[in-house]
């Protein structure tokens, strides 16, 4: 049988089983193991096992009977002491709510003898009060204090409680027959909170928050309390200023007071308000008028400096001090204190700012000027000069004799930075120094000095000299130096637009200042680009007329009708290629003078100009055969030059030409077929019969026939 329990191990597997108590048999192995296989001596051992199975069965089935009986008979005897149970857990539950009921009779019984205890105690302790207050009244009324609690120091806490009560008793006694004893009492009164204040005094100078705590809660009561906290406030500040930096000192002595008078007063808010008011009309204002009083008549610069310094720091300050209680509208009560330390200096700063901006701007120009050895113009005034700048606008003529600049522009980059730092600089302490009502207003009337300045008095005047420098179209070896002008107007005036956006934009964008700062900007371009294209124009100008006088000088008749035509280099004249130098240069030097859109408006102008002169010149000779090739490799070169302005309109020019130059040189039967090729079907035909007419052989071989 302990085999076969062995058979039975968990997990059970019928087939496992069955193999394993094969395997067990001896000769019952699928191989036989050491002996053969055999299958009767295996069927016995299945006989044998399965009849062992059977009394195992009913063995198991007996025990499970027997202990099913047992579980039944177990279950009753339970079942019994369970209802004994709640029988007796029934009783108890009433036994409970007796008692609980008698218990609240008894405590109403006590609550209601309570009362009547109450009722007859409070009359009676209020009568032992008025008792032992008219005792020590009577000590007071005889003229002799003989009580221990006013003459034993360690009772001052007693006492100060008792002369309090006497003290506001004796203000309801009539003067005239209480008058000794009303003194004697307010001298007490008097003497005692003197006394406590000492005393806190004293336990502040210890460190003893526990004392100073109960010496304030007694002073409360007390008129004096308000002093008591004035000495405690005064106390704080003893050695708290050691540094030069007194902001800094003073956040730190906030940020340490603030978590001691939680500790030692009632109302910690009003004391923390009362020392931040404190330090603020003492401490911050005495420094902030030493700052300021010392430089304000001596160095404005240094003034607007420490003004807008000390202002910063000071709301700073307050900023910090906004994380402290300070009672329900702490940020009313700090920005009146601002208000109290600077509004004497903030009503006359925007009237400084401007008068130190416009000082300073007019000696940074003047400087510069200096430097340069230059006599400042003065600029047009009165009916004259604006009569000749009308003049002078409209037709484009140059009024007067040129100036020789020696090539000085007049324009400094190093001057228009320190402008725009100055009016930056002037900006921020407008945009924290004034009235959020006031500050477009007042960045408003910054603008302008910067206006004035940059844009009139250096802008201005330096194209106004750049002007006048230009030389008239017929100067030979002219020097063109509005181009630089151009180029360095341009780049100032890229500095001034940013600073414009950054700077000014920001302050004025939502109040209606914006559209009269828009509309004096437009202004101001407006004015400098008419004198930039006067300018430019009477540049151009200069330029064709250096090219004519290039080729007035250079070219000669012979160039197109050589004496012998046989013995001729086929290549451009020499007054072809100076120009196209001449021109190659000017190209040049506009690119580097203009940006954007401005380039190829004033390439396309001067090209076309250019396309004018040359047209014109070759209108002036005539030309053999030979001398039309001649012509021909000029306009060729004309040509690659044009290429180097960039401007489609240009370069198409100059193709019509070149094939107008054809017409020189074609032989007299294929004229009409040439005139009307694709480039000169579109020409007026007189402009046609005008180059042909420069042939020599024009009137020899009658071409004019072929126009008829």
């Amino acid at each position: 049988m302990s085999t076969t329990a062995q058979l039975f191990e968990e997990p059970f597997d019928a087939d496992e089983y069955i193999e394993r108590l094969a395997w067990r048999t001896p000769g019952g192995g699928s191989k036989g193991g050491a002996e053969a296989f055999d299958p009767k001596r295996l069927l016995e051992e299945f006989e044998n096992h399965i009849e062992e199975l059977k009394h195992l069965d009913e063995k198991i089935q007996r025990r499970v009977e027997k202990l099913e009986h047992q579980c039944h008979r177990e279950a009753k005897e339970f079942a019994h002491k369970v209802q004994d149970l709640q029988r007796s857990n029934q009783v108890a539950f009433q036994h409970f709510q007796e008692l609980d009921e008698h218990i609240s009779y008894v405590a109403t019984k006590v609550c209601h003898l309570g009362d009547q205890l109450e009722g007859v105690n409070t009359p009676r302790q209020r009568a032992v009060e008025a008792q032992r207050l008219m005792t020590y009244f009577n000590e007071f009324l005889d003229g002799e204090l003989r009580s221990d609690v006013f003459n034993n120091p360690e009772k001052i806490k007693e006492a100060a409680d008792i002369i309090q009560k006497l003290h506001l008793i004796a203000q309801e006694l009539p003067f005239d027959r209480f008058a000794d004893v009303k003194a004697k009492i307010a001298s007490k009164y008097h003497d005692l909170e003197r006394q406590l204040i000492q005393e806190f005094t004293a336990a502040q100078r210890r460190g003893e928050i526990g004392r100073m705590r109960e010496v304030a809660a007694v002073l409360l009561h007390f008129k004096g309390y308000a002093h008591c906290v004035d000495v405690y406030i005064k106390q704080c500040q003893e050695g708290a200023y050691m540094r030069s930096d007194v902001f800094e000192d003073t956040a730190l002595l906030c940020q340490r007071v603030n978590k001691q008078v939680g500790e030692v007063f009632q109302s910690p808010e009003t004391v923390m308000a009362k020392l931040i008011q404190n330090i603020f009309e003492n401490k911050l204002q005495a420094h902030v008028k030493e700052k300021l009083d010392e430089t304000r008549h001596s160095d404005v610069e240094q003034y607007l400096k420490n003004l807008y310094d000390l202002y910063t720091r000071t709301t700073a300050l307050a900023s910090k001090l906004t994380e402290f209680n300070l009672g329900s509208d702490k940020h009313t009560f700090l920005s009146k204190l601002i208000k109290n330390i600077f509004s004497t200096y903030l009503e006359s700063y925007i009237e400084m700012e401007k008068d130190y901006l416009r000082t300073r701007s007019a000696m940074i120009l003047q400087r510069y000027y200096d430097s340069k050895n230059h006599q400042k113009r003065p600029q047009g005034g009165g009916s004259i000069q604006e009569l000749k700048e009308r003049f002078r606008q409209r037709t484009n003529l140059p009024l007067g004799p040129s100036i020789d600049t020696h090539g000085e522009t007049f324009l400094s980059q190093e001057v228009v930075v320190n402008l725009l730092q100055e009016t930056r600089h002037a900006f921020e302490r407008c945009n924290r120094l004034s009235d959020p009502s006031d500050l477009p207003k007042n960045a408003f009337s910054i603008f302008l000095l910067l206006v004035e300045h940059l844009c009139v008095d250096h802008i201005d005047y330096a194209l106004e000299i750049g002007l006048s420098a230009i030389p008239s179209p017929d100067a030979k070896n002219a020097n063109l130096y509005f181009l630089d002008v151009v180029q360095q107007a341009n780049t100032i005036f890229h500095l001034f637009d940013k600073q414009f956006n950054d700077h000014l934009m920001p302050l004025i964008s939502s109040s209606p200042k914006l559209t009269e700062c828009l509309h004096k900007k437009k202004e101001v371009i407006e004015q400098m680009e008419v004198k930039l294209d006067t300018g430019i124009d009477r540049t151009l100008n200069c330029m064709v007329g250096q090219m004519k006088h290039i080729l007035a000088t250079e070219q000669k008749k012979t160039d197109f009708r050589p004496e012998d035509e046989n013995n001729v280099m086929i290549q451009c004249t020499a007054a072809c290629s100076k120009v196209c130098v001449y021109v190659s240069r000017q190209v040049e030097r506009v690119r580097k003078s203009m940006d954007g859109k401005n380039v190829d408006t004033v390439l396309t102008e001067l090209g076309v100009r250019f396309h004018r002169l040359i047209h014109e010149h070759l209108q002036q000779y005539s030309y053999s055969s030979m001398g039309g090739m001649l012509a021909i490799c000029d306009v060729a070169d004309y040509r690659k030059s044009a290429k180097d302005f960039r401007v489609p309109l240009v370069l198409q020019l100059f193709d019509t030409l070149h094939a107008l130059c054809n017409l020189l040189v074609v032989a007299p039967d294929n004229l009409k077929q040439v005139c009307s090729g694709e480039q000169l079907t579109n020409l007026d035909r007189n402009l046609l019969h005008a180059f042909v007419q420069l042939r020599v052989d024009y009137r020899q071989a009658r071409l004019g026939r072929h126009f008829s």
